[in-house]
């Protein structure tokens, strides 16, 4: 039931995203984030089929599960039982025409994860390992995702949860120390530590809201992680206890791959490790995690007003990065 329920609210979500809109976002850089995009070759546009064979014999570390083509009605392409995602993939461009029919999951074949068929073919990720996902709830989403896909073109853009996946998959297990390492350092320069200057005019009323809606947060930390954090109103920022960032780094260290790879989207997003803590943590829900990210930049837009095509796409934007990561870390919890 959860892993059926977790495919139809990610067919839900993405038929709500306006694909044009998402397209825009996958451009922006994000500075908070030590995973990143990694730095592909994106002239490859095309997937590759494989059916195994002496190259596949000498990447036998690649775990790879296949199912061997179906005898009835053979196709070119039938002794192809791998696909594997190009590099452009990680770019979110559009990288070919759908070229499978029936969008499936199965249980790995060490029945130690669940992972992701295309027709009768295994799916890769770029760099061609196996998509091997840890909950059935999630590789249903991700084969939702696939399944949404139009007939003219794959867009990437609209398949968030399959970018996290690679990204857990490929990126984390080898940058995890230079992921923690970075988000560490961006970590007192928290968003939640700075506070607007309460004698600016132009910042009027901010203050009071940060006090209302943040302070509860900044308590919850003090008592679970046992230091009180330090808020300053410096651009610069401050630097916070010892202690507090010992816990936080331990906190981090203990997590798995798809567990640091949300946290670390989410911090991105948000520039907030604390808020991206506090989704991990079940303290913070999406939309009050959205509303303490837009406090100051929602009184401003009271105050003087939206503009089209800035303050609502920043917002759809963040709307998709936050949602996408937090789905993610709770569909990659379930079995």
């Amino acid at each position: 039931m959860a892993a059926a329920a977790a495919a139809a609210t990610a067919r839900k979500t993405l038929k709500s995203i306006n694909p044009f809109v998402v397209r825009a976002f996958s451009s922006k850089n994000r500075h908070f984030s030590a995973v990143g995009q990694p730095e592909l070759d994106t002239s490859d546009s095309s997937f590759t089929f494989s059916s195994g064979g002496a190259e596949e014999e000498e990447k036998k570390k690649d775990d790879s599960i296949f199912l061997k083509a179906p005898k009835s009605n053979p196709r070119p392409e039938s002794s192809s039982s791998s696909v594997t995602m190009p590099m452009s993939f990680m770019t979110g461009s559009i990288v070919g025409k759908r070229f499978y029919k029936q969008v499936t999951t199965r249980e790995a074949e060490d029945c130690n994860g669940w992972t992701v068929m295309l027709d009768y073919r295994t799916l890769k990720t770029p760099y061609k390992r196996p998509l091997k996902l840890p909950t059935l709830s999630l590789a249903k989403a991700i084969a939702a995702e696939w399944e949404y896909q139009e007939t003219d073109g794959i867009r990437p853009f609209t398949m968030p949860l399959m970018r996290l996946a690679c990204t857990a998959l490929e990126r984390v297990p080898l940058t995890r120390v230079k992921v923690i390492e970075y988000l560490m350092r961006k970590f007192h320069q928290d968003l939640v530590f700075c506070r607007a200057p309460g004698d600016n005019d132009l910042t009027r009323g901010v203050l009071e809201q940060q006090m209302e809606k943040i302070d509860p947060l900044l308590d919850w930390v003090e008592s679970s992680f046992g230091f009180k954090p330090v808020v300053y109103s410096s651009l610069f920022g401050g630097k916070q206890e010892d202690g507090l960032v010992n816990a936080i780094e331990s906190l981090l260290k203990k997590t798995d791959d798809c567990e640091l790879a949300a946290i670390d989207a989410i911090a991105s997003a948000a520039h907030s490790l604390i808020i991206s803590i506090g989704i991990f943590c079940e303290r913070l829900l999406i939309e009050e995690a959205i509303e303490l990210i837009r406090l100051e930049e929602d009184l401003q837009v009271d105050r003087w007003g939206l503009v089209e095509g800035g303050h609502d796409v920043d917002t759809a934007d963040l709307k998709v990065q936050i949602s996408s990561a937090a789905v993610f870390l709770e569909l990659s919890r379930r079995s």
